[in-house]
């Protein structure tokens, strides 16, 4: 079952009484378990989530309900705190979880699981985002100084990011040797450097190790795809790579020059995480 629905407070009454009304199709059981989830917000300045049932609703108060039962009954792996720094943390973001929540829920994202294993006692701050299929490191603020000081070292471009695919097929020499796709993708320049770092004869996919020097919406997919080595598992683009394994993609390592310490830091995926081992043939 998929809904969504909009419901004012006549008068005061609890959360869940409003929407077990005006929601008659649902179960107190399921309304309350959509709450939990993140799928009820309260509209206000700033919109927030409605997770407490019993909580007091006034007149003229509106919460909106985007249900999707399929949706809620989804889980995915948890994910894991790879260093806390205090001030930011580095996380490993499994696939199937979204990098923040949306108007659907948030119980499959990133955002709430490190809220809830700080217990709410951190402000976290969402500094950049992985693909829902894709795996990796992801790095959130816990203050608003942490914030913006690393949100201007992604603006220069001063976060290297380095990143584990597969695709299908062996590329051709004049590829590898070029190194690079260069591509414009919406109007705009990006370039994607790679390079080889194993062949599966047996499969004819390749395992390539790839550093992004922009940025762009779902860059590495789109470039192998528009060069006909699209990534295994993609749900998007390319054609002929269908995988039950899901997207072949993971964030493999992060290396900035920290701006809060002024040191070199870098973070990688544990080997039992990580797509491949990586090791050059």
């Amino acid at each position: 079952m998929r809904l969504v629905r909009t419901v004012v407070a006549e008068g005061s009454i609890n959360a869940i009484d409003l929407l077990s009304l005006r929601v008659p199709e649902l179960s107190k059981g399921r309304l309350k378990d959509a709450m939990s989830k993140g799928a009820v917000l309260l509209s206000g300045k700033p919109q927030k989530r409605l997770r407490r049932a019993q909580t007091a609703l006034q007149t003229g108060q509106q919460l909106q309900l985007h249900y999707d039962d399929e949706l809620l009954q989804r889980s995915c792996e948890p994910a894991q705190l790879i260093s806390d720094q205090q001030q930011y943390s580095v996380w490993f973001k499994p696939a199937g979880m979204l990098s923040q929540g949306n108007e659907w829920g948030d119980h499959l994202s990133l955002l709430r699981a490190i809220e809830q294993h700080f217990a709410a006692k951190r402000q976290v701050f969402l500094l950049h985002r992985l693909d829902r299929e894709a795996s990796g490191l992801v790095i959130v603020a816990h203050s608003k100084n942490a914030a913006a000081a690393f949100s201007k070292l992604i603006a220069g471009h001063k976060i290297s990011k380095q990143y584990v695919i597969r695709v299908k097929g062996l590329l051709p020499d004049s590829l590898l040797q070029q190194g690079e796709i260069s591509l414009p993708l919406d109007d705009k320049a990006c370039l994607t450097r790679f390079q080889l770092l194993q062949f599966d004869t047996a499969a004819q996919q390749s395992w390539l190790e790839v550093a992004l020097i922009s940025g762009r919406k779902h860059q590495i997919r789109r470039h192998f795809a528009a060069v006909g080595h699209p990534v295994m598992g993609d749900p998007q683009y390319g054609q002929g790579n269908k995988d039950t394994t899901g997207l072949a993609l993971q964030a493999v390592e992060l290396s900035f020059s920290c701006p809060l310490r002024h040191k070199s830091q870098s973070f990688t995926v544990p080997p039992e995480l990580r797509l491949h081992s990586s090791s050059k043939q």
